[in-house]
């Protein structure tokens, strides 16, 4: 076990113990699962060993392609990029929403309050500052990006998400930091308004998608360290998500 200082992410410090580092963040690769109309993602290569003694590739993928962080500029043409977050923003408390059997039954299912509310039932209020993952199993589809994203076009996809309602509970009456996801968007993917990006990013809240390992951790307890390719005035960027579990 090692103990390390860290910062929750509501401006307060201490020391965190720790079992287990999970990777949440995809490698990035031609084949992963891209958005309808998003940019390819492109490898080049501009150096090797035989010719230039040493191995450089040029790449080129859009924005929110892979594991990645929305920043607030997204839908908001005077809002910042991904200097909305510091370094501090990106230290977060974690909790984990299992909606794994209604996301099976119903590939459009969009989490409720009342699941918010059974899930404090069982472990408790949801803490202010923390993120809340919501844990679908999607995952599993992540090599078929049909399966993935459930339809070719953007008007017609299909995979579970936050609901608006439960999104607003989880920012306004528990005022939770944002929200992430192992699933193509934070809502689901026939809400084509992205009612649940649109009101996280308007309050300047995380919204991480594209996630993985999400059935590694625990209910409560975990602590997410955000790391970011910080694309300057972007609407978003690659992120690699580590988590801390006790």
């Amino acid at each position: 076990m090692v103990t390390q200082p860290h910062n929750d992410g509501l401006a307060s410090s201490g020391s965190i113990s720790y079992s287990k580092v999970i990777d949440l963040s995809w490698p990035v690769h031609p084949s992963i699962p891209q958005w309808p109309g998003d940019p390819s993602v492109d490898f080049e290569i501009v150096a090797d060993f035989g010719k230039d003694g040493y191995f450089l590739r040029r790449f080129s993928m859009g924005e929110h392609s892979g594991t990645h962080l929305s920043a607030p500029s997204t839908f908001d043409a005077d809002a910042p990029g991904h200097q909305a977050f510091s370094p501090q923003d990106l230290v977060r408390s974690a909790i984990v929403i299992d909606v794994t059997a209604q996301a099976d039954a119903d590939h459009d299912y969009a989490l409720t309050m009342n699941d918010v509310l059974d899930w404090e039932s069982d472990h408790g209020p949801v803490p202010a500052g923390c993120v809340a993952l919501l844990r679908t199993d999607w995952q599993a589809r992540w090599n078929d990006p049909d399966k993935y994203l459930g339809g070719r076009t953007s008007n017609n996809l299909h995979f579970p998400g936050f609901g608006p309602d439960a999104a607003q509970l989880l920012i306004e009456g528990r005022n939770v930091a944002g929200f992430g996801v192992d699933t193509a968007g934070v809502e689901p993917g026939a809400d084509t308004e992205f009612a649940v990006s649109q009101l996280a990013l308007n309050r300047r809240c995380i919204v991480l998608e594209n996630l993985t390992n999400l059935d590694l951790l625990p209910p409560t307890g975990t602590l997410l360290v955000i790391g970011l390719l910080r694309l300057d005035s972007g609407s978003g960027g690659p992120a690699a998500v580590t988590a801390l579990v006790p």
